[in-house]
């Protein structure tokens, strides 16, 4: 019970919480991201990759639950947070101050996971949720991308995301303690890194099947 108190009873408890849960969605998107490069080598590879993902079960829906839990999770402490710091006007963005200043990333942490939530949701009803049985994955994703408009909606998703993540990924290491001036530099490049690559990496998909289409 001690635990649980601390965890939602407290704003450290928090922001620990939505720590732990950022790191395990980044691994995901990383993991994910593996996966997507499959598409760069051809449909085959790609619905083969998916089919073999889906050959899993039970597995893959476990996974599933407990990644949508994690997510709810992270939403809903994301939420409290926002709320208590507009309570607390003095110290309104102290969840998301930079050791090294404001960067957009940490003025638009909220405003970015609302519209990070709205692509998950399109993204699942698009290609997620939609019926394989006839039209494989990767020819869905080829059709979609073959219009502009899609590459676009995308592509912006993807620079929202890399801007979400660029505060949220040294933001964990600061809400553990580990914000040590020899450290931080270090964590900050380590960061923009991981954030470029998930960025660039998920963006630049729809873009190459734009191009091939």
């Amino acid at each position: 019970m001690n635990w649980y108190m601390f965890l939602l009873g407290s704003s450290v408890g928090k922001k620990m919480l939505m720590a732990l849960t950022g790191l395990c969605l980044i691994g995901f998107l990383a993991v994910h991201l593996l996966g997507s490069t499959m598409a760069f080598v051809g449909a085959e590879a790609f619905n083969g990759y998916a089919k073999k993902l889906h050959s899993l079960e039970p597995y893959f829906t476990v996974f599933n639950i407990g990644l949508l839990t994690i997510g709810l999770v992270h939403i809903a402490v994301g939420i409290l947070l926002f709320f208590e710091n507009l309570k607390a006007r003095p110290d309104r963005y102290l969840v998301y101050r930079n050791p090294g200043g404001m960067t957009i990333g940490s003025k638009t942490v909220p405003y970015s996971g609302i519209l990070i939530l709205f692509f998950v949701i399109l993204h699942l009803l698009k290609f997620t949720f939609a019926d394989k049985s006839v039209t494989p994955i990767y020819q869905q994703m080829a059709t979609t991308f073959a219009n502009p408009a899609w590459v676009l909606i995308y592509v912006v998703a993807m620079v929202v995301v890399a801007v979400h993540i660029s505060h949220g990924f040294w933001s964990m290491f600061q809400t553990f303690g580990i914000n040590h001036p020899r450290y931080m530099p270090v964590i900050m490049k380590l960061g923009l890194v991981v954030t470029l690559l998930i960025g660039f990496g998920f963006g630049i998909l729809p873009i190459y099947l734009l191009i091939i289409s």
